[in-house]
């Protein structure tokens, strides 16, 4: 799948997770209204994986992320960010086929599209920790 296609999937993801998450939607309800638009087969897959993924891994991912949230908490944190770095976290220690750099840039790309003008350098930052202080969170389980 191509870097655009993964990127465009990334925030269709996002844009499902945000519904399940503050419209109170179910996943499988956001995924049928979301990829019925133009996604490829391929890009169905990635999405759903990202979604679903993410979604059943939201205790890990948390437990991952919240020791390296500097200044906040993962109630506190706009929702979007947080979405955003559940959603990496995941893909950082499941999905081992997209390069960390390239999971880590998208994820700030993401933030800054879509969050506050200071989300895409702490997403950043926090994921940067992530590698860091975790090398675990990029092997596969």
């Amino acid at each position: 799948m191509a870097s655009t296609s993964r990127r465009h999937g990334r925030e269709v993801a996002l844009q499902a997770l945000y519904g399940t998450e503050v419209g109170k939607k179910p996943a499988d309800e956001m995924l049928t209204e979301l990829l019925a638009r133009d996604e490829s087969s391929e890009g169905r897959a990635f999405v759903r994986d990202l979604v679903l993924g993410t979604l059943e891994n939201a205790d890990e991912s948390d437990a991952l992320v919240a020791p390296l949230l500097e200044g906040w908490t993962l109630d506190r944190l706009p929702t979007i960010d947080r979405i955003i770095l559940r959603m990496s976290a995941f893909e950082l220690r499941h999905r081992r086929e997209t390069d960390a750099a390239v999971v880590i840039n998208e994820a700030v790309e993401l933030a800054k599209k879509f969050s506050t003008e200071d989300s895409g350098r702490y997403v950043n930052g926090v994921l940067g920790r992530l590698l860091g202080t975790a090398p675990s969170a990029g092997a596969e389980s």
